[in-house]
């Protein structure tokens, strides 16, 4: 009889972490203070974890920013550039995480992406041909000593070699197989340090495995771990996947001297099936991943149970999470303000904590209590309905997803209508959200202003940066977006479907948290949304002005979804209700939409062999739906951030919008080469400025940056625009990086007149 999890969430039930990370960064606290909220939440989480009554603790699943980068550190895996920065460790670690600038020195920091399929971001590690592993002081060991002072059985959680070596970028000419023998030696080292303790687990995550895997993967893994396994320790070893199956290797798994293999029954297929056909070893134990990690909804014990109960294994059984509960918000509790019936049917961090605790009784000890209210609890689930949805989703045809005439016709229609400049420039849609716009919206909401002084001050903001765009140059104009709060939120705070939570913060990537809405019934538009604030913009000025969409997908994507009916149905909701909004912003006068599809990357399966079938067969026509009824001389935007793209490159232009911009500047362009190789027909804004990072891109950098662009894509196919949204950022120097963008784009333009 035992329960674990695979990692509990870190930012802070209120978000103490972010502040506490965003004053030590703006040095209004320093490193003790700043390890000080660190250790409180750390302990808090073993607290409840053991209060919950759990067989193991998991520690080791902190971090600062990122547990992948926190890897990259604990092995020396740190680029010379930041090193070069002479600073101590925890601001080198910060450096490859947001970049750093100084009078002396400026690095960027390190690409960013999407952690597999979720709306979590990691930092990627980069290896040199000068890359030394060999393992250094790190607050891994020091947070496994402190669990270890408070509680008796700790698993202790560390990202595998094999996943660190399918993430990482080699930058020489080594690659992966010429570090083996140095990573493998590192862990062993790891192991000989955590042998001195009493810890009673070592959970190596290993979610790469859950990949296609080729041959060489298959011998790259084996490699590593037969030799790593090779010596004793003290502690047991679970070998510990998620997010999908491992059918590649689980014949590989069984063989290798694992004590315990982790695997996912929620999102893994096949995990049921490959237990059943190929068994599972009396002297290993089985973490069996049946509790979702990922999504909010409670568990339907009796289901679980049953899964449980065909498993070809008992004692040597731990029931545990999916994933980890990074995924998550913490504590449904805090949500007093959503009604009793959907409070509870929604199961938080700490809930799911309490359904580990009861599947034990259910499961292993034969309880009857929970499971019969819980049965109660799915009998009456009411999910309101809406009939004209139901009745528009029937209706729908071939032609509705189809937008004519094509593009190439579109372009030249469009080109004429707006005759912008060779190089287009334009932001992404958001500006920084400035101190005065967080305190106005909150009066708002609390009722200390009315709706009318509110609008005036909105209103202000809008003028505001019209004039500082027209001033600084921009050709294609945006509002801003100060009435919104989030970018997902704020469509589904005015679609009917939606419930909304306060305290329900979710880890994105660093201190940048997010409130993911909950999809709870069918979506429709109750009324306009963003229409008269797109008219008051365009009404100040004679450039084009961006209306400002989030898609279908990245709503979906980045709400916690139903359980109910099927992604497809739930995605052409949001579009048929987006579709109205796209219609009346072209019919009040908006002759530029952008389209933000953000998140269309995030949730591709990770077999290439679904993502069609399961994915993009509804997805890219979803984004279609949308757009498909606008004029041809409406010009559709969207924007894409933080992903691979280069796989899913033709997919992405089949969405038929006219102009899509990328995140690029972390990741050296190399989404280029991809655009050019595919022959692209989209119109494309590659971001020459990386606006995660606080430090300020001169003129030169970004006209250097241009150039390399221009040596690769026509230059009649290419825009000018930052990463990203500029919400996070501040203002100085959000105005200073644009401005710079101008120079660089006039410069380019100039020499493009003389050639």
């Amino acid at each position: 009889m035992a329960t674990t999890i695979i990692g509990f969430p870190r930012i802070g039930e209120n978000r103490e972490l972010k502040r506490a990370l965003e004053k030590y960064w703006k040095q209004e606290i320093n490193q003790a203070e700043l390890k000080q909220v660190a250790q409180e939440l750390k302990e808090k989480n073993w607290h409840k974890q053991a209060e919950a009554g759990l067989s193991y603790v998991a520690a080791g699943d902190f971090s600062f920013f990122d547990n992948l980068l926190d890897l990259a550190n604990l092995l020396n895996i740190v680029p010379k550039r930041y090193q070069k920065l002479g600073l101590d460790a925890l601001d080198t670690y910060f450096a490859q995480a947001r970049g750093y600038q100084s009078k002396q020195a400026s690095v960027k920091a390190l690409p960013l992406k999407k952690w597999f399929n979720t709306n979590y971001h990691y930092l990627v590690p980069e290896f040199d041909d000068q890359t030394i592993i060999k393992i250094q002081d790190s607050f891994f060991f020091e947070d496994v000593e402190q669990a270890l002072v408070q509680h008796n059985q700790v698993k202790a959680s560390l990202i595998g070699p094999f996943t660190l070596l399918k993430l990482a970028n080699f930058t020489g000419q080594k690659q992966a197989n010429d570090f083996v023998p140095a990573i493998i030696q590192a862990y062993q080292d790891i192991f000989k340090r955590l042998s001195q303790t009493k810890l009673a687990w070592l959970q190596i995550d290993e979610p790469a495995l859950v990949f296609d895997l080729t041959k060489e993967d298959r011998q790259l893994f084996n490699k590593l771990y037969q030799e790593l396994l090779s010596e004793k320790h003290s502690f047991k070893v679970n070998l510990q996947t998620y997010f999908g199956d491992v059918r590649d290797v689980y014949t590989d798994l069984l063989a290798l001297d694992f004590d315990g293999i982790g695997l996912d029954f929620v999102e893994g297929k096949e995990s049921l099936a490959l237990v059943q056909e190929h068994g599972f070893p009396a002297n290993k134990t089985l973490f069996a991943g049946v509790l979702n990690g990922k999504n909010i909804w409670r568990n339907h014990y009796s289901k679980t149970v049953s899964l449980l109960k065909e498993l070809p294994v008992r004692n040597n059984l731990v029931i545990s999470t999916s994933s980890s509960l990074l995924h998550v918000p913490y504590n449904v509790e805090n949500e007093s303000e959503l009604s009793e019936d959907i409070q509870g049917h929604l199961s938080f961090a700490y809930q799911k904590l309490t359904e580990l605790h009861d599947l034990e009784g259910i499961f292993f000890r034969g309880e009857t209590e929970a499971q019969f209210k819980n049965d109660q609890l799915f009998e009456n689930i009411k999910h309101p309905t809406n009939q004209n949805v139901t009745t528009r989703l029937q209706q729908l045809t071939e032609a509705d997803f189809i937008r004519q005439p094509e593009r190439a016709k579109r372009e030249v229609i469009q080109k004429k209508r707006f005759n912008l400049p060779e190089l287009p420039t334009t932001t992404i849609g958001s500006f920084p959200q400035t101190q005065d716009v967080r305190t106005n919206r909150s009066r708002f909401r609390k009722g200390e202003i009315s709706q009318a002084e509110y609008q005036t001050f909105i209103d202000e903001k809008i003028k505001r940066i019209i004039n500082w765009q027209e001033e600084a140059g921009f050709d294609v104009l945006v509002h801003g977006e100060y009435e919104r709060n989030d970018m997902v939120e704020y469509f589904g705070e005015n679609l009917d479907g939606f419930v909304f939570t306060k305290k329900a913060w979710v880890q994105s990537y660093g201190s940048r948290a997010v409130k993911p809405p909950i999809i709870w019934g069918d979506v429709s538009r109750k009324k306009a949304i963003t229409v008269a604030t797109s008219v008051y913009a365009q009404s100040l000025t004679n450039k084009p002005v961006k209306g400002m969409l989030t898609g279908p997908v990245t709503i979906f994507n980045w709400s916690f979804p139903r359980e109910d009916i099927s992604a497809k149905e739930s995605v052409t909701q949001i579009a048929l209700a987006i579709q109205d909004e796209v219609l009346d912003l072209e019919k009040n006068g908006i002759a530029i939409i952008q389209i933000d599809e953000a998140a269309l990357r995030e949730k591709l399966p990770l077999r290439k062999t679904d993502w069609y079938s399961q994915y993009l067969d509804w997805a890219i026509p979803a984004f279609k739906l949308v757009h498909s009824k606008v004029q041809e001389s409406t010009q559709i935007h969207t924007h894409m951030c933080y992903s691979e793209f280069n796989d899913i490159i033709q997919a992405i232009d089949a969405l038929d919008a006219d102009v899509i911009s990328f995140e690029a500047s972390r990741s050296d362009l190399s989404i280029i080469d991809e655009l050019k190789k595919h022959h692209f027909e989209t119109e494309v804004g590659p971001g020459v400025y990386d606006i995660h990072s606080p430090r300020i891109p001169s003129a030169e950098e970004i006209h250097g940056i241009i150039q390399n662009i221009l040596a690769k894509l026509p230059v009649a196919k290419v825009w000018i625009n930052p990463d990203c949204g500029l919400k996070t950022r501040a203002e100085a120097d959000v105005f200073t990086s644009l401005e710079n963008l101008i120079t660089a784009t006039r410069e380019t333009r100039a020499a493009l007149r003389k050639d």
